[in-house]
């Protein structure tokens, strides 16, 4: 198994490509934190995790809230005696925010969640990743951390605060993965491209947004959240031993066109 003897904390691990993280890391040996902002979601996984004959705890916690993020970190340790991997999975976009909220309320509301909450586990995990000499982050950007919404499909009018959180954690994964890396803790990111998670729910239930996105991609289709999982698997585990900084696309071949 690619991660016995792992210990695993997986933030945004109630749905979507955390969940998958939590339940393929399991099945190749991590112990799993299964963290999340909705704590049946969390406890739904890690009880998926433990009949599968895993072991796993349930975490509730913002990671926009620096003690929450601390204690979630903390109770991993205190449950399991380390943490040799983070996931960076929670993330929003602005149509899961009010719509009557200013514009610049939901721009910070979403810079939060997914640029801050990141750096902020990546804080309080990589304290403990350098007293130990080992660990590895691996933080969920997107394509759109690489390349701008495509024009004239109306997905932003240049103020959507995603594209602009995620190009965040794209430049916050290089500036950690080079500032980390004689200490033994890797960091990098994964940038999917449009895939069949809850965030995306209100565009694929669509037919006709789900054709329109689907024809972006040159594979002709939207990812599933096990095959951004698998490449998860691969740069948190000992296989990518010289890889950190780097930003992984896995997008059915959006950012090559």
């Amino acid at each position: 198994m690619r991660l016995a003897g792992k210990v695993a904390l997986i933030t945004g691990s109630g749905s979507g490509i955390g969940e998958a993280c939590a339940l393929l890391f399991a099945q190749e040996g991590a112990k799993i934190a299964a963290a999340d902002v909705n704590s049946d979601s969390a406890v739904r996984v890690a009880g998926s995790v433990e009949a599968a004959g895993g072991d796993a705890i349930a975490l509730s916690g913002d990671v926009t809230n620096k003690s929450e993020c601390s204690r979630m970190v903390s109770e991993t340790i205190a449950k399991f005696g380390t943490v040799d991997i983070l996931i960076n999975s929670a993330g929003i976009t602005p149509r899961y925010v009010p719509a009557d909220l200013p514009f610049d309320e939901k721009w910070d509301r979403v810079i939060n969640v997914n640029l801050k909450g990141s750096m902020l586990m990546s804080y309080f995990a990589s304290e403990e990743m350098k007293k130990q000499g080992s660990g590895s982050i691996v933080n969920l950007a997107s394509i759109i951390g690489l390349v701008g919404y495509p024009h004239g499909r109306g997905l932003s009018d240049g103020f959507n605060p995603y594209p602009h959180s995620k190009g965040g954690v794209v430049q916050m994964t290089r500036d950690m993965g080079v500032a980390f890396a004689r200490s033994g803790v890797r960091v990098n990111a994964l940038c999917p491209g449009f895939a069949f998670t809850a965030l995306t729910k209100s565009l694929t239930d669509n037919d006709d947004s789900r054709d329109m996105l689907e024809s972006l991609h040159p594979m002709g289709r939207l990812g599933q959240p096990i095959e951004i999982a698998n490449a998860a698997l691969f740069l948190a585990s000992d296989e990518a031993s010289f890889i950190t900084g780097a930003c992984l696309p896995v997008d059915g071949g959006y950012t090559a066109q």
